[in-house]
Protein backbone atom coordinates (compact mmCIF):
# COMPACT_ATOMS: atom_id res chain seq x y z
CA UNK A 1 0.00 0.00 0.00
CA UNK A 2 1.12 3.54 -0.82
CA UNK A 3 -0.38 6.53 0.96
CA UNK A 4 0.48 10.10 0.01
CA UNK A 5 -0.83 12.72 2.43
CA UNK A 6 -0.88 16.50 1.86
CA UNK A 7 1.98 16.44 -0.66
CA UNK A 8 3.08 19.86 -1.91
CA UNK A 9 5.93 20.86 -4.21
CA UNK A 10 6.94 24.28 -5.59
CA UNK A 11 9.78 24.88 -8.02
CA UNK A 12 11.62 28.11 -7.25
CA UNK A 13 12.69 30.14 -10.30
CA UNK A 14 14.14 33.66 -10.61
CA UNK A 15 11.20 35.02 -12.58
CA UNK A 16 8.29 32.93 -11.33
CA UNK A 17 7.69 30.17 -8.79
CA UNK A 18 5.78 27.16 -10.16
CA UNK A 19 3.42 25.27 -7.88
CA UNK A 20 3.65 21.68 -9.18
CA UNK A 21 1.68 19.98 -6.38
CA UNK A 22 -0.63 21.38 -3.72
CA UNK A 23 -2.08 19.30 -0.87
CA UNK A 24 -2.31 16.06 -2.87
CA UNK A 25 -3.75 12.97 -1.16
CA UNK A 26 -3.70 9.52 -2.81
CA UNK A 27 -4.01 5.96 -1.52
CA UNK A 28 -2.96 2.98 -3.66
CA UNK A 29 -3.83 -0.48 -2.34
CA UNK A 30 -1.40 -3.38 -2.69
CA UNK A 31 -1.82 -5.21 -6.02
CA UNK A 32 -3.70 -2.36 -7.73
CA UNK A 33 -2.95 -0.78 -11.07
CA UNK A 34 -3.48 2.89 -10.24
CA UNK A 35 -3.61 5.48 -13.02
CA UNK A 36 -2.75 9.15 -12.64
CA UNK A 37 -3.89 11.13 -15.67
CA UNK A 38 -3.57 14.77 -16.65
CA UNK A 39 -2.34 17.08 -19.36
CA UNK A 40 1.22 18.35 -19.55
CA UNK A 41 2.01 20.50 -16.53
CA UNK A 42 -0.69 18.96 -14.33
CA UNK A 43 1.90 17.71 -11.84
CA UNK A 44 1.51 13.97 -12.40
CA UNK A 45 5.18 13.20 -13.17
CA UNK A 46 6.33 15.28 -10.21
CA UNK A 47 3.93 13.34 -8.01
CA UNK A 48 5.20 9.91 -9.05
CA UNK A 49 8.82 11.04 -8.64
CA UNK A 50 7.99 12.12 -5.08
CA UNK A 51 7.07 8.52 -4.26
CA UNK A 52 10.68 7.36 -4.68
CA UNK A 53 12.13 10.74 -3.67
CA UNK A 54 13.68 11.51 -7.04
CA UNK A 55 11.84 14.75 -6.23
CA UNK A 56 11.70 15.86 -2.61
CA UNK A 57 8.31 17.33 -1.69
CA UNK A 58 8.21 20.58 0.28
CA UNK A 59 5.62 19.18 2.67
CA UNK A 60 3.55 16.09 3.33
CA UNK A 61 4.15 12.43 4.07
CA UNK A 62 4.60 9.21 2.10
CA UNK A 63 3.85 5.86 3.70
CA UNK A 64 4.73 2.56 2.03
CA UNK A 65 3.94 -0.86 3.45
CA UNK A 66 7.06 -2.76 4.43
CA UNK A 67 9.16 0.41 4.58
CA UNK A 68 7.60 3.03 6.80
CA UNK A 69 6.85 6.73 6.51
CA UNK A 70 8.80 9.72 5.24
CA UNK A 71 7.49 13.07 6.40
CA UNK A 72 8.69 16.46 5.19
CA UNK A 73 8.14 19.43 7.46
CA UNK A 74 9.84 22.84 7.57
CA UNK A 75 12.08 21.77 4.69
CA UNK A 76 13.45 18.73 6.55
CA UNK A 77 12.70 15.06 5.85
CA UNK A 78 12.22 12.50 8.63
CA UNK A 79 11.91 8.72 8.49
CA UNK A 80 9.79 6.56 10.78
CA UNK A 81 10.15 2.77 10.32
CA UNK A 82 7.03 0.70 9.89
CA UNK A 83 7.63 -0.94 13.24
CA UNK A 84 7.27 2.47 14.87
CA UNK A 85 9.69 4.21 17.14
CA UNK A 86 11.31 7.60 17.01
CA UNK A 87 11.53 9.58 13.77
CA UNK A 88 15.05 10.23 12.54
CA UNK A 89 16.54 12.40 9.83
CA UNK A 90 16.16 10.83 6.40
CA UNK A 91 19.47 9.52 5.04
CA UNK A 92 20.71 8.11 1.74
CA UNK A 93 20.74 4.69 3.38
CA UNK A 94 16.99 5.01 4.04
CA UNK A 95 16.41 6.04 0.42
CA UNK A 96 18.38 3.05 -0.88
CA UNK A 97 16.18 0.79 1.21
CA UNK A 98 13.07 2.54 -0.12
CA UNK A 99 14.14 2.27 -3.77
CA UNK A 100 14.87 -1.45 -3.56
CA UNK A 101 11.10 -1.99 -3.46
CA UNK A 102 10.37 0.61 -6.16
CA UNK A 103 11.11 -0.13 -9.81
CA UNK A 104 10.65 2.68 -12.34
CA UNK A 105 10.25 2.85 -16.12
CA UNK A 106 10.32 5.97 -18.27
CA UNK A 107 9.05 7.26 -21.60
CA UNK A 108 12.47 7.12 -23.29
CA UNK A 109 13.67 3.80 -21.82
CA UNK A 110 17.01 5.13 -20.42
CA UNK A 111 18.99 2.12 -21.68
CA UNK A 112 22.78 2.06 -21.93
CA UNK A 113 23.41 2.15 -25.69
CA UNK A 114 26.82 0.48 -25.54
CA UNK A 115 25.66 -2.42 -23.40
CA UNK A 116 23.81 -5.52 -24.53
CA UNK A 117 20.30 -6.38 -23.38
CA UNK A 118 21.86 -8.77 -20.86
CA UNK A 119 24.14 -6.10 -19.41
CA UNK A 120 21.35 -3.50 -19.24
CA UNK A 121 19.19 -5.83 -17.16
CA UNK A 122 22.14 -7.03 -15.07
CA UNK A 123 23.27 -3.51 -14.20
CA UNK A 124 21.18 -3.05 -11.00
CA UNK A 125 22.25 -6.52 -9.81
CA UNK A 126 26.01 -5.91 -9.95
CA UNK A 127 26.33 -4.41 -6.48
CA UNK A 128 23.93 -6.67 -4.61
CA UNK A 129 26.48 -9.31 -3.62
CA UNK A 130 25.18 -11.89 -6.09
CA UNK A 131 27.53 -14.21 -7.95
CA UNK A 132 27.87 -14.10 -11.74
CA UNK A 133 25.89 -17.32 -11.97
CA UNK A 134 23.05 -15.90 -9.85
CA UNK A 135 22.98 -12.71 -11.92
CA UNK A 136 22.87 -14.66 -15.17
CA UNK A 137 20.05 -16.86 -13.91
CA UNK A 138 18.04 -13.82 -12.78
CA UNK A 139 18.56 -11.97 -16.08
CA UNK A 140 17.43 -14.98 -18.13
CA UNK A 141 14.42 -15.38 -15.84
CA UNK A 142 13.48 -11.74 -16.46
CA UNK A 143 13.98 -12.09 -20.22
CA UNK A 144 11.57 -15.02 -20.21
CA UNK A 145 9.13 -12.91 -18.19
CA UNK A 146 9.13 -10.12 -20.81
CA UNK A 147 9.39 -12.54 -23.76
CA UNK A 148 12.82 -11.36 -25.02
CA UNK A 149 15.04 -14.41 -24.42
CA UNK A 150 16.20 -14.35 -28.07
CA UNK A 151 17.48 -10.75 -27.68
CA UNK A 152 19.89 -11.48 -24.82
CA UNK A 153 22.99 -10.42 -26.81
CA UNK A 154 21.38 -7.65 -28.87
CA UNK A 155 22.11 -3.93 -28.43
CA UNK A 156 19.41 -1.27 -27.92
CA UNK A 157 19.99 0.08 -31.46
CA UNK A 158 18.84 -3.31 -32.78
CA UNK A 159 15.53 -3.24 -30.93
CA UNK A 160 12.12 -1.74 -31.67
CA UNK A 161 10.58 0.78 -29.27
CA UNK A 162 8.38 -1.86 -27.70
CA UNK A 163 11.34 -4.21 -27.22
CA UNK A 164 13.38 -1.43 -25.60
CA UNK A 165 10.56 -0.81 -23.14
CA UNK A 166 10.42 -4.53 -22.34
CA UNK A 167 14.13 -4.41 -21.52
CA UNK A 168 13.51 -1.36 -19.32
CA UNK A 169 10.70 -3.22 -17.53
CA UNK A 170 12.92 -6.26 -16.97
CA UNK A 171 15.66 -4.03 -15.56
CA UNK A 172 13.16 -2.30 -13.24
CA UNK A 173 12.08 -5.72 -11.92
CA UNK A 174 15.62 -7.01 -11.37
CA UNK A 175 15.56 -6.67 -7.58
CA UNK A 176 12.00 -8.00 -7.14
CA UNK A 177 10.32 -4.69 -6.26
CA UNK A 178 6.81 -4.72 -4.85
CA UNK A 179 5.91 -1.51 -6.69
CA UNK A 180 6.47 -0.43 -10.30
CA UNK A 181 6.26 3.27 -11.18
CA UNK A 182 5.54 3.95 -14.86
CA UNK A 183 6.10 7.54 -16.04
CA UNK A 184 4.51 7.89 -19.52
CA UNK A 185 6.03 4.51 -20.44
CA UNK A 186 3.87 4.11 -23.56
CA UNK A 187 3.90 7.69 -24.86
CA UNK A 188 6.79 7.12 -27.29
CA UNK A 189 5.35 3.89 -28.71
CA UNK A 190 3.13 3.15 -31.69
CA UNK A 191 -0.38 1.77 -31.01
CA UNK A 192 0.57 -1.90 -31.45
CA UNK A 193 3.58 -1.59 -29.14
CA UNK A 194 1.48 0.34 -26.62
CA UNK A 195 -1.12 -2.43 -26.53
CA UNK A 196 1.63 -5.04 -26.11
CA UNK A 197 3.29 -3.18 -23.22
CA UNK A 198 -0.01 -2.59 -21.45
CA UNK A 199 -0.85 -6.29 -21.73
CA UNK A 200 2.59 -7.14 -20.32
CA UNK A 201 2.10 -4.76 -17.38
CA UNK A 202 -1.29 -6.26 -16.60
CA UNK A 203 0.15 -9.77 -16.79
CA UNK A 204 2.97 -8.77 -14.42
CA UNK A 205 0.44 -7.23 -12.06
CA UNK A 206 -1.40 -10.57 -11.87
CA UNK A 207 1.60 -12.94 -11.86
CA UNK A 208 3.73 -11.03 -9.37
CA UNK A 209 0.97 -9.25 -7.39
CA UNK A 210 2.84 -6.13 -8.49
CA UNK A 211 1.43 -2.75 -7.50
CA UNK A 212 1.67 -0.39 -10.48
CA UNK A 213 1.36 3.40 -10.44
CA UNK A 214 0.91 4.49 -14.03
CA UNK A 215 1.35 8.10 -15.19
CA UNK A 216 -0.24 8.99 -18.53
CA UNK A 217 -2.03 11.72 -20.45
CA UNK A 218 -4.14 9.16 -22.31
CA UNK A 219 -7.43 8.04 -20.80
CA UNK A 220 -7.43 5.04 -23.18
CA UNK A 221 -4.38 3.71 -21.30
CA UNK A 222 -6.20 4.08 -17.99
CA UNK A 223 -9.25 2.39 -19.45
CA UNK A 224 -7.15 -0.53 -20.67
CA UNK A 225 -5.52 -1.74 -17.43
CA UNK A 226 -6.19 0.47 -14.39
CA UNK A 227 -8.35 -0.36 -11.36
CA UNK A 228 -8.56 3.21 -10.03
CA UNK A 229 -7.68 6.60 -11.47
CA UNK A 230 -6.83 10.06 -10.19
CA UNK A 231 -7.33 13.01 -12.53
CA UNK A 232 -4.91 15.90 -12.00
CA UNK A 233 -5.14 19.55 -13.02
CA UNK A 234 -2.85 22.42 -11.99
CA UNK A 235 -1.17 20.44 -9.22
CA UNK A 236 -4.42 19.16 -7.68
CA UNK A 237 -6.28 15.86 -7.78
CA UNK A 238 -9.68 17.04 -9.00
CA UNK A 239 -11.34 13.63 -9.26
CA UNK A 240 -10.51 10.10 -8.05
CA UNK A 241 -12.25 6.77 -8.02
CA UNK A 242 -12.93 3.37 -9.50
CA UNK A 243 -12.21 3.43 -13.24
CA UNK A 244 -15.69 2.28 -14.26
CA UNK A 245 -17.40 4.82 -12.03
CA UNK A 246 -15.22 7.68 -13.29
CA UNK A 247 -15.84 6.75 -16.94
CA UNK A 248 -19.57 6.22 -16.50
CA UNK A 249 -20.16 9.32 -14.39
CA UNK A 250 -17.33 11.90 -14.63
CA UNK A 251 -17.88 14.93 -12.40
CA UNK A 252 -15.27 17.52 -13.35
CA UNK A 253 -15.03 19.29 -16.75
CA UNK A 254 -11.49 18.03 -17.38
CA UNK A 255 -12.54 14.46 -16.57
CA UNK A 256 -15.48 14.72 -18.98
CA UNK A 257 -13.08 15.98 -21.64
CA UNK A 258 -10.72 13.04 -21.11
CA UNK A 259 -13.57 10.53 -21.14
CA UNK A 260 -15.17 11.95 -24.30
CA UNK A 261 -11.85 12.00 -26.12
CA UNK A 262 -11.13 8.37 -25.30
CA UNK A 263 -14.59 7.19 -26.43
CA UNK A 264 -15.06 9.31 -29.55
CA UNK A 265 -18.00 11.15 -28.02
CA UNK A 266 -15.93 14.32 -28.12
CA UNK A 267 -16.45 14.43 -31.89
CA UNK A 268 -19.74 16.20 -31.22
CA UNK A 269 -17.75 19.32 -30.26
CA UNK A 270 -16.11 19.31 -33.70
CA UNK A 271 -19.50 19.00 -35.39
CA UNK A 272 -20.76 21.99 -33.37
CA UNK A 273 -17.66 24.08 -34.17
CA UNK A 274 -17.99 23.32 -37.86
CA UNK A 275 -21.74 24.11 -37.90
CA UNK A 276 -22.50 20.69 -39.33
CA UNK A 277 -25.74 20.50 -41.30
CA UNK A 278 -26.58 17.39 -39.26
CA UNK A 279 -27.23 19.70 -36.32
CA UNK A 280 -29.24 22.27 -38.29
CA UNK A 281 -32.49 21.52 -36.49
CA UNK A 282 -34.72 22.71 -33.65
CA UNK A 283 -34.33 19.37 -31.87
CA UNK A 284 -32.67 18.97 -28.46
CA UNK A 285 -29.12 17.63 -28.63
CA UNK A 286 -28.23 15.35 -25.71
CA UNK A 287 -25.45 12.98 -24.71
CA UNK A 288 -26.53 9.76 -23.00
CA UNK A 289 -24.28 7.42 -21.04
CA UNK A 290 -25.61 3.90 -20.49
CA UNK A 291 -23.97 2.13 -17.54
CA UNK A 292 -24.00 -1.59 -16.77
CA UNK A 293 -27.44 -1.16 -15.17
CA UNK A 294 -29.06 0.32 -18.30
CA UNK A 295 -27.01 -0.67 -21.36
CA UNK A 296 -29.09 -3.78 -22.09
CA UNK A 297 -32.43 -1.98 -22.28
CA UNK A 298 -34.01 -0.84 -25.58
CA UNK A 299 -34.60 2.63 -24.22
CA UNK A 300 -34.13 4.61 -27.44
CA UNK A 301 -36.87 2.79 -29.34
CA UNK A 302 -38.97 2.71 -26.17
CA UNK A 303 -39.01 6.49 -25.68
CA UNK A 304 -39.68 7.07 -29.35
CA UNK A 305 -42.87 4.99 -29.16
CA UNK A 306 -43.87 5.99 -25.63
CA UNK A 307 -43.60 9.77 -26.09
CA UNK A 308 -44.17 10.14 -29.84
CA UNK A 309 -40.79 11.77 -30.55
CA UNK A 310 -38.10 11.16 -33.16
CA UNK A 311 -34.70 10.14 -31.83
CA UNK A 312 -31.89 10.60 -34.34
CA UNK A 313 -28.55 8.99 -33.37
CA UNK A 314 -25.57 11.24 -34.26
CA UNK A 315 -22.73 9.37 -32.52
CA UNK A 316 -22.55 6.05 -30.71
CA UNK A 317 -20.04 3.98 -28.78
CA UNK A 318 -20.27 0.74 -26.78
CA UNK A 319 -17.32 -0.91 -25.06
CA UNK A 320 -16.38 -3.29 -22.26
CA UNK A 321 -14.65 -1.71 -19.29
CA UNK A 322 -13.30 -4.07 -16.62
CA UNK A 323 -15.74 -6.71 -17.86
CA UNK A 324 -18.80 -4.44 -17.76
CA UNK A 325 -20.51 -2.75 -20.71
CA UNK A 326 -20.47 1.03 -21.03
CA UNK A 327 -22.35 2.77 -23.82
CA UNK A 328 -22.60 6.31 -25.09
CA UNK A 329 -24.94 8.00 -27.54
CA UNK A 330 -25.28 11.55 -28.82
CA UNK A 331 -28.84 11.97 -30.10
CA UNK A 332 -31.25 14.60 -31.37
CA UNK A 333 -34.68 14.43 -29.75
CA UNK A 334 -37.28 16.04 -32.00
CA UNK A 335 -40.84 16.69 -30.88
CA UNK A 336 -42.91 18.95 -28.67
CA UNK A 337 -40.88 20.69 -25.94
CA UNK A 338 -42.89 19.11 -23.14
CA UNK A 339 -42.36 15.63 -24.61
CA UNK A 340 -38.61 16.23 -24.98
CA UNK A 341 -38.36 17.10 -21.30
CA UNK A 342 -40.39 14.02 -20.43
CA UNK A 343 -37.99 11.83 -22.47
CA UNK A 344 -34.97 13.20 -20.61
CA UNK A 345 -36.58 12.62 -17.21
CA UNK A 346 -37.63 9.11 -18.27
CA UNK A 347 -34.09 8.20 -19.32
CA UNK A 348 -32.63 9.56 -16.09
CA UNK A 349 -35.15 7.53 -14.11
CA UNK A 350 -33.78 4.43 -15.89
CA UNK A 351 -30.15 5.02 -14.78
CA UNK A 352 -29.07 6.80 -17.94
CA UNK A 353 -26.85 9.83 -17.41
CA UNK A 354 -28.21 12.56 -19.71
CA UNK A 355 -26.40 15.81 -20.47
CA UNK A 356 -28.21 18.42 -22.56
CA UNK A 357 -25.72 19.86 -25.04
CA UNK A 358 -28.04 22.26 -26.88
CA UNK A 359 -31.73 23.00 -27.16
CA UNK A 360 -32.40 23.72 -30.81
Amino acid sequence: MIELSHISKTYIAPDKNVVALEDVNIRVEAGQVYGIVGYSGAGKSTLVRCINFLERPDAGSIRIDGFGTIEVRDGNAFYTPESGGQSVRLTEKHLKTLRRDLGMIFQHFNLLDRDTVFDNIAYPLKYTGRSKEEIRARVLELLDLVDLRDKVNAYPSELSGGQKQRVAIARALANNPKILLSDEATSALDPDATESILKLLKDLNRKLNLTIVLITHEMAVVKSICDRVAVMEDGHVVEEGDVYEVFSNPQQPITKKFVNTSSGMGQINRLIRENSSVLDTDATLVQCTFSKDSVGEALVSDVSRRFGVNVNIILGNVELLRGNPLGGLVVLIDGEEEKRRAVIEYLRAHDVRVEVIARG
